[in-house]
């Protein structure tokens, strides 16, 4: 089972991060260069804290979770998600959407209002898998600072 769960301290502004197979994601204002920066559209970057490479459960080589711990900065936005819209077959050529094209969905939209942000990601799902069948399920959970 992957999962993703975190913490945020009001008090400092600090959430506390760690996933078993799942990463988070944060965009943010661009400040310029980042060794962090996974994906950039215009004045917001996409930053990618890693989760762990196993699951939670049974798994061969268990070892401790890593907690992160990130700063978070005003107008910051989280996402945690399952693999589900990822993974959807879909499209013209019914292949995965992947998360290259998850990313740059999200970076589009990221100065819309978050409620709006869950519309379009519904609508671009329903796009996207057309006639194809849902196979996993699909969550994401959106937040904004």
């Amino acid at each position: 089972m992957d999962i993703a769960i975190c913490s945020y301290n009001k008090k400092d502004d600090t959430l506390l991060f760690s996933g078993a197979n799942n990463p988070l994601w944060i965009i943010r204002e661009s400040e310029g260069d980042s060794d962090e920066l996974t994906n950039e559209i215009g004045d917001r970057k996409l930053i990618e804290i890693k989760g762990d490479k196993q699951p939670v459960g049974l798994h061969f080589d268990k070892k401790p979770f890593v907690t992160h711990k990130v700063q978070l900065k005003a107008k910051d936005l989280l996402y945690l998600f399952s693999d589900g819209y990822a993974d959807q077959f879909g499209g013209l050529k019914g292949k995965k959407l992947k998360n290259k094209n998850f990313k740059k969905l999200l970076l589009e939209n990221a100065k819309k209002p978050i409620g709006k942000q869950g519309e379009i990601l519904k609508q671009e799902f329903i796009k996207w898998k057309s006639d194809f069948e849902q196979l996993d399920d699909v969550c994401v959970i959106g937040v904004q600072f």
